[in-house]
């Protein structure tokens, strides 16, 4: 009877040591597995620190149990900076978010037919990518799927695919062509951030959303251009440059805008640093936030006198630029507008001006006068901070509070006459005007 006993209690005990349960873990041949259903038996690769050349296998056999590999989960393969190279088999059919990013040993890769969606980041900064293939079977890239891919120099975008999301090839600094073909409907805001060398875009022909024209990328409908190339010219059909156009664009040197635009968005030629000067059209009437923020070497612009507000950041860190000329229509300065303009020497406001906001001439250490006119009536906190060359000014008559900060550094301020009409001088507005 003991033996009986015995031996049961020794059967029991194998099975339960040979038992397997969704979200177990198992390592064969150096690639770590979690267990993701048992009726089909099926794995997904697991988090670990990979180096060399992996080769992940369709199928896997583990205490006498055989399992499908079908995935690779999010975070798998991240940071594993070693990996030179990997072999993804047939079985798998979904890679998860980041698993492999900042593999920047890996130089090239192949995805399965089968896998249907690239997740976010999957593939970020894997630096050393020159080339990837992605199958017909993807229908969506992620959120900064290739983002930093900076080796990466062309890519095609498979048929099925409908959605090329935020950021998914932001900063592939070294890609010179895309090509987007026929099931394209949605591209998300940055999707081509920084891809200061692309020059050439191709749409396929059927594609019913866009098209390609001057090396540009268009939206049909509202005739806005969604992205652009270093060397592009911009078609006379287009009313829009859209957000993020030229964003990063580091190697464009000059760009014609076509009469017939209203509107540049916001970002549209944010970064652009190689850029030294632009003409915007008559046409124009709104320059939206960031507009041409860090264009560092943008020494000259003229706004037409259709413009009416000057958007938030819309000239932020243009530090070449020496003067500007601020038309008449104009009745609104927003936030941060020229904040780090360090060149600018002076800057008339026109008469008509109501509003200039926080920080709109923050640290434009180069001026030695501001006029103000006297249709304003509010000036943001910070507005002229820092302008350490400014010695005078006047306050229009409207003005009722001197805000937050308001002419604090400027070191070289003289004399101020603080008109009639002010009730509040706020703390710090004159802090170091020594």
């Amino acid at each position: 009877m003991k033996k009986f006993l015995l031996l049961t209690f020794s059967l029991f005990a194998l099975l339960e040591m040979c038992a397997q349960s969704v979200g177990d873990f198992f390592t064969e041949n150096g690639i770590k597995y979690k267990i993701t259903q048992t009726t089909p038996m099926e794995v997904t690769v697991a988090q670990s620190d990979y180096s060399g050349d992996v080769t992940i296998p369709q199928e896997v056999v583990n205490n006498s149990v055989t399992y499908k590999v079908t995935s690779i989960e999010g975070y798998a393969f991240y940071g594993c900076n070693s990996l030179t190279s990997i072999i993804i088999p047939s079985s798998i059919t979904t890679i998860g978010g980041k698993a492999f990013s900042g593999c920047s040993s890996l130089t090239s890769i192949t995805i399965p037919e089968g896998v249907t969606m690239i997740k976010y980041f999957a593939f970020s900064d894997c630096s050393s990518l020159t080339s990837i293939t992605i199958p017909e079977s993807v229908t969506s890239i992620g959120d900064g799927a290739f983002y930093g891919c900076s080796s990466l120099t062309s890519i095609t975008i498979p048929k099925r695919v409908t959605t090329i999301g935020s950021s998914a090839f932001g900063d592939c600094s070294s890609l010179t062509s895309i090509t987007i073909l026929e099931s394209v409907t949605t591209i998300e805001d940055r999707a081509f951030e920084g891809c200061s060398n692309l020059e050439t875009i191709n749409v396929g022909k059927n594609n019913s959303k866009y098209y390609s024209s001057g090396n540009c990328l268009i939206e049909k409908e509202t005739n806005t251009l969604i992205l652009g190339c270093k060397n592009s010219i911009i078609p006379s059909s287009i009313t829009t440059i859209g957000d993020n156009a030229f964003w990063g664009c580091s190697s464009l040197t000059s760009i014609t805008i076509p009469e017939g635009v209203t509107t540049i968005g916001d970002f549209a030629f944010w970064g652009c640093s190689s850029l030294t000067s632009i003409i915007i059209p008559s046409s124009v009437t709104t320059i939206r936030s960031n507009a041409f923020s860090d264009c560092s070497s943008l020494t000259s612009i003229t706004i037409p006198e259709s413009v009416t507000s000057i958007g938030y950041s819309a000239f932020y860190g243009c530090s070449s630029l020496t003067s500007i000329t601020i038309p008449e229509s104009v009745t609104s300065i927003e936030n941060y507008a020229f904040y780090g303009c360090s060149s600018l020497t002076s800057i008339t406001i026109p008469e008509g001006v109501t509003s200039i906001g926080s920080s709109a001439f923050y640290d434009c250490n180069s001026s030695t006068s501001i006029t103000i006119p006297s249709s304003v009536t509010t000036i943001g906190d910070n507005a002229f901070s820092g302008c350490s060359s400014l010695t005078s000014i006047t306050i229009p008559k409207n003005v009722t509070t001197i805000e937050d900060n308001f002419f604090e550094y400027c070191s070289s301020l003289t004399s101020i006459t603080i008109p009639e009409g002010v009730t509040t001088i706020k703390k710090h507005a004159f802090s170091n005007c020594r």
